[in-house]
């Protein structure tokens, strides 16, 4: 039975007027009404301590940040931050490349016009907003990862790419299609070799955790209209045996995916590669594979076969984009949330939702639950290789669209959370902290220690986990309503004000988020702030 907090609150109204005079009988309706809410929050809230909370911030089509000087741009992205912090976020997916262009200082593609309003112009004064998110990220404990576009060039049918852009040095690289839009032709290595050079430079220079691509490989079809690659059908696809055009495309991404895979091995081996692809593979009346769905596939209109790609070990983890209601009658959410728990291949899978679509939609058990959140939530976390969700888009939970942002922060996130552990990438966890000492004055409490040694890049440790205990309490630091921050910072200041003993337990975690052992302190606290 799934009751809503609306309906309660409507229950003991109602019960309130009719009994006016029966004062034990409002009694217990307030309790019972207290008992159940209790009881649908703990149903609801199964805290986890490792689950990949993440969020996207794009920045195409997003005008504001043209509108605004650097430091006011500064300033907005500190407030998203703190509050998808505030929201259980654990994870920031930022865009910096969405058209063959740099939202941060690159000598190979020109700026980004969603940066600073013009394409191929520098903010002013220049600054860099990708250092300062991984920056701002890793402070407050959070990973950032950077998403990129691997082929759109432009963005509309006006669109032209900057002064100085690889386009104009080399026009036989790209192609434009009926939608208007200039793209990379997938099938040539000049193309592949490009992005890899993008890519690599990003991580060589830049401490992301992660490299990202969404939906967008091949472009959306124009009905009727096919993909103008016939030049290189004839070189690449014809001239070296390939018979079917859609095999030779998908095998085009196929090579971009591994080869960027190779590079983030060779460069920095602890950086993740994920991939956010359209929510439906295959329908199953095209392929016993596939979902029982009725809607655009992924495979064959954008030529993505993404589920070969978790299992060939090339990506780290996979968000489809799970965008539709649960009851939708061509792309069912809750088919497709059971049909790619069964694609993980051992990699990380998260679920990507729409925070519109979600809260604009009933709870199909209950329709009187005027949003979905509850039932996906509570399904996702039901699901065998499903460890994560990414809401869509980041804007809509800080602000705090039809509550959402209240109800992650009292319900279904509202402990804080590590992201999954990375064990094929690594599984050795990093050394204790040291020296950890404790100093009190009237503002607070304040916990501080030394970062592990460690020369092996791998066991270096990229955040800390504070767990707080009651004197006399098990320490267990796998207990996630113990964990009152994880911070990139080595001190904390306790936000607590309740007085009595406590025993406070510090975490190093590595950037494959694999834990060391807890070292322990005891704190009495005497006052609050």
């Amino acid at each position: 039975m799934h009751i809503s907090t609306d309906n309660i609150q409507k229950f003991i109204y109602l019960k309130t007027i009719n009994s006016q005079n029966d004062m034990r009988k409002l009694r217990q309706t307030i309790v019972l009404a207290i008992v159940t809410l209790t009881a649908i929050c703990a149903m609801a809230q199964t805290a986890k301590k490792h689950e990949f909370r993440g969020a996207w911030l794009h920045i195409i089509g997003q005008n504001q940040y043209a509108k605004m000087t650097p430091e006011e741009t500064r300033n907005y992205l500190v407030g998203q931050l703190n509050e998808l912090k505030a929201c259980g976020v654990n994870a920031v997916i930022w865009q910096i490349r969405p058209q063959a262009d740099a939202a941060y200082p690159s000598q190979i593609e020109p700026w980004s016009k969603w940066i600073s309003g013009t394409s191929g112009v520098a903010p002013n004064p220049v600054w860099d907003p990708l250092q300062f998110m991984i920056d701002e990220c890793h402070k407050r404990g959070m990973e950032l990862h950077a998403w990129i576009n691997p082929y759109r060039v432009t963005s509309s049918k006006t669109d032209e790419p900057a002064k100085g852009h690889v386009y104009y040095k080399h026009p036989e690289w790209f192609v434009k299609y009926a939608d208007g839009k200039i793209y990379f032709d997938p099938a040539l290595p000049e193309s592949r070799n490009f992005i890899d050079k993008v890519v690599r430079d990003i991580i060589s220079r830049y401490e992301v955790d992660a490299i990202h691509m969404d939906d967008y490989f091949y472009p959306y079809p124009v009905p009727g209209v096919d993909f103008p690659d016939d030049a290189s059908w004839e070189k690449y696809g014809k001239g070296q045996g390939w018979t079917d055009r859609g095999d030779w495309r998908r095998h085009n991404v196929d090579l971009l995916i591994e080869q960027l895979h190779k590079t983030l091995q060779e460069v920095k081996p602890w950086v993740q590669f994920g991939i956010s692809p359209f929510g439906i593979w295959r329908n199953k009346d095209v392929d016993p594979r596939g979902s029982e769905t009725k809607g655009l596939q992924c495979y064959d209109a954008l030529y993505a076969d993404c589920p070969k790609w978790t299992k060939e070990g090339w990506v780290d983890y996979m968000v489809p984009q799970l965008y539709w209601e649960q009851e939708h009658p061509r792309a069912n959410g809750k088919v497709l949330m059971h049909w790619w728990n069964g694609e993980a291949y051992g990699r990380g899978m998260y679920y990507g939702f729409s925070v519109h679509n979600m809260m604009g939609n009933k709870d199909t058990r209950d329709t009187t639950i005027n949003n979905q959140l509850g039932e996906k939530m509570e399904l996702l976390r039901t699901l065998e290789h499903v460890n994560g969700v990414v809401w869509w888009p980041g804007y809509t939970v800080t602000a705090n669209h039809k509550q959402v942002g209240d109800m992650l922060k009292k319900t279904y996130m509202a402990s804080q959370a590590l992201p999954p552990t990375y064990t094929w990438l690594d599984n050795k966890a990093p050394e204790a902290v040291s020296k950890i000492s404790v100093e009190q004055s009237k503002s607070g409490t304040t916990l501080s220690w030394e970062a592990p040694k460690a020369t092996d890049e791998m066991q270096k440790a990229a955040r800390y986990v504070v767990y707080r205990f009651k004197k006399g309490e098990p320490v267990d630091i796998n207990k996630a309503e113990a964990i009152v921050e994880i911070t990139g910072e080595t001190r904390y200041c306790t936000k607590s004000t309740e007085k009595g003993a406590f025993v406070y337990a510090v975490t190093a975690v590595d950037r494959c988020n694999n834990e060391s052992a807890p070292v322990k302190v005891e704190v009495e606290i005497v006052g609050g702030r």
